[in-house]
């Protein structure tokens, strides 16, 4: 379905880059779309304190300075929309962002997806990939109404899938490799008011397995015996250190290690197009640097559409 548009930018990624980029872009009378698979995105979810962020002399807990982040954002008349980005289409002016919700265009698009995706999978993962084995709950739930499924992972967007997938699965099993979901705090009443949600801690999964589809998921607790968990779905959020950019390969410019090839404006080699925070190359992986390049992104972003040759100076 084509939404109503275009947006002047938009935004994947609402970690601190991509919220940083929003507010600099909102504020400057852009019309702002950010995006993010999960309400409060990035790895700064699931810091407990940061005690470094400029202006912040007490210690925060990641998620109140990100939710601070997107509340000021919103201000400013920024819209969020939670949902998967399937795939871009970043020629040509608008350029298209297709989501599971629509396809949504704007004139320059800021890509702050920032780390997470895994160099190695489990075995048997990419093999049932489509025959049971998926990463978004929200395009492949309907399928496995009042069946047995798995979420493998711990983090705050596992949680949400996992609810998700509670609406039309039988029992939903969440199998995360520490000891509970972590930085899902404000998702724990929830997810115990559903009893169709087993939580599993300490359960690392070996292996899926299967024939034509998936039958199971070979799992162990640490020092026990392997046991076969019967699921007909898997769905994995396990997280990684690499940065998430493999639904950008063929758009955009990559190096050898998977960062998005940026100049000094953060544009990438698609005019228009903008890579901040894990995303791209940099000495040193910090909240305070990658809201610093979602600041210069989002003004690179207005010289682009205004047609200008410099950045110009905002007021603070």
């Amino acid at each position: 379905m084509e939404t109503p548009g275009p947006y002047d930018v938009a935004i994947i990624g609402a970690g601190p880059g991509g919220t940083t980029a929003a507010i600099y872009a909102a504020r400057s009378n852009l019309r702002t779309l950010l995006i993010d698979k999960v309400h409060l995105g990035g790895q700064m979810v699931f810091t407990e304190k940061i005690a470094n962020y400029p202006g912040c002399p007490e210690p925060v807990s990641g998620r109140e300075l990100l939710d601070s982040m997107r509340r000021q954002a919103e201000s400013y008349g920024a819209e969020f929309l939670v949902s998967e980005v399937m795939g871009l289409d970043l020629e040509g002016d608008p350029k298209s962002v297709h989501c599971y919700h629509g396809v949504f265009q704007a004139r320059a698009v800021i890509i702050a997806a920032g780390a997470g995706e895994r160099k190695a999978k489990v075995p048997g993962e990419e093999e049932f990939l489509g025959r049971g084995v998926s990463y978004c709950a929200t395009c492949d739930g309907p399928f496995f109404k009042g069946e047995e499924v798995a979420v493998v992972g711990e983090s705050a967007e596992a949680a949400e899938e996992a609810l998700f997938l509670s609406r039309f699965a039988g029992t939903v099993h969440i199998l995360t490799p520490k000891s509970g979901l972590q930085g899902a705090d404000h998702l724990a009443d929830e997810i115990a008011g559903q009893p169709q949600i087993v939580i599993h801690p300490h359960k690392r999964v070996k292996r899926v397995i299967g024939e034509a589809t998936v039958t199971g998921l070979e799992c162990q607790v640490r020092d026990t015996p392997v046991e076969v968990l019967p699921v007909v779905g898997a769905f994995f959020y396990l997280l990684g250190a690499q940065p998430a950019t493999s639904f950008l390969r063929g758009a955009l410019e990559l190096d050898e290690k998977g960062y998005v090839r940026v100049d000094e404006t953060m544009m990438a080699s698609v005019p228009g197009v903008y890579a901040v925070g894990d995303v791209r190359r940099g000495v040193l992986k910090q909240v305070v640097t990658a809201a610093a390049d979602g600041a210069v992104a989002a003004m690179a972003a207005e010289r682009y559409i205004r047609g200008r040759s410099t950045i110009i100076k905002t007021p603070h």
